[in-house]
């Protein structure tokens, strides 16, 4: 396995590899990052009869296998760049590319500009928790969360994942990135391990909600600093001062955008009459809270999965290598024969 090809030697890997840690951070807070935290934990996990580590062991497991197939996109890229000849694709012209994605990265991620990458609105299938075994959910959520491309994309750099793989012009690098991008995304089911009851989740909710803002900055700063790194190794000082001139129009519009958002929502409104909150005075209504819209989900995959957990234990019987039944469920037609 060779090691990444790109000019700048391991400066511009370790670059890569930030991009591809902040993007698998900011996966967490996808509904489905959110689900797996209120699916599977301690308390659920032993209200369907499980222990909750063997249980994240496979869901860690899934998510790798996972993000070694996220991998092999890069990874096909990476050889196809390979075949060609530097004269064609010189080490100038690569870095330029990968700087390039950056600054795409950062017009996708920022709110005022309408440039959007698709962020494939795709839920798993809660289903399976009650309908198969352990192994199985567990195993094939990881799957899913550690594809990057098969549930909801939170931020644009997981689009760049893959292409600063194939652009590193080395298969195993890039088969790196996605091994790394999983294990990344599989290990956030770690978060509810100390989620020993109801309580307990739903204030690792609120810390997380309180985070969320955050986690996309940090992507964003990841993406920043790469297409820096990206613009020096490509045209030296001119290169590095291109590519923050776009940083420094990028953040100018978020600032301005945020500003005006700020100045006609709030943040925080003041009491109103007799203490109570603005809008509830006799004779209004409440103003709606938007403050949350992925939560009720996990919330309520919360209660599906400790509801079918608790039917589970001891209700159920195994059927075929990965599905199971309800004991009092009727027979499917034809079935024993």
């Amino acid at each position: 396995m060779t090691g990444p090809q790109l000019p700048g030697g391991w400066t511009a890997a370790l670059a890569a590899v930030a991009v591809t840690v902040a993007a698998a951070v900011r996966g967490v807070w996808s509904p489905c990052g959110l689900s797996m935290i209120s699916a599977i934990n301690p308390f659920s996990e032993h209200s369907r009869g499980h222990r909750y580590w063997l249980t994240a062991a496979w869901f860690i497991v899934g998510s790798v296998v996972g993000g070694l197939v996220f991998g092999a996109v890069g990874a096909v890229g990476a050889q196809a760049l390979s075949l060609l000849p530097a004269t064609v694709v010189g080490g100038r012209m690569i870095t330029a590319l990968a700087a390039a994605g950056c600054v795409v990265t950062l017009f996708s991620d920022s709110p005022g500009i309408r440039f959007r990458l698709p962020n494939l609105p795709r839920q798993v299938n809660e289903r399976w928790l009650a309908d198969y075994r352990r192994w199985v959910y567990a195993a094939g959520f990881g799957a899913q969360i550690g594809a990057g491309f098969a549930t909801y994309v939170m931020t644009a750099a997981v689009y760049l994942t893959p292409v600063l793989g194939a652009l590193s012009r080395s298969p195993g690098f890039a088969l790196l990135l996605g091994i790394l991008f999983g294990a990344v995304r599989g290990a956030a089911v770690l978060l509810s391990s100390g989620a020993k009851d109801p309580s307990d989740l739903r204030r690792l909710h609120r810390r997380l909600e309180r985070f969320e803002r955050s986690s996309l900055r940090l992507a964003m700063l990841a993406v920043a600093a790469a297409g820096l790194v990206f613009g020096a190794v490509a045209a030296g000082v001119f290169g590095s001062a291109a590519v923050a001139v776009i940083l420094i129009g990028v953040i100018g519009i978020r600032g301005a955008v945020v500003s005006r958002v700020a100045g006609r929502v709030p943040r925080r409104q003041r009491p109103g009459p007799e203490g109570r909150p603005p809008g509830t005075e006799p004779g209004t209504h409440a103003p709606p809270d938007h403050r949350n819209q992925l939560l009720p989900r996990a919330r309520q995959l919360e209660r599906v999965g400790a509801g079918a957990g608790g039917a589970g234990a001891g209700q159920v019987r195994r059927r075929g290598p990965g599905r199971r039944r309800h004991a009092g469920a009727a027979p499917a037609a034809g079935a024993g024969r």
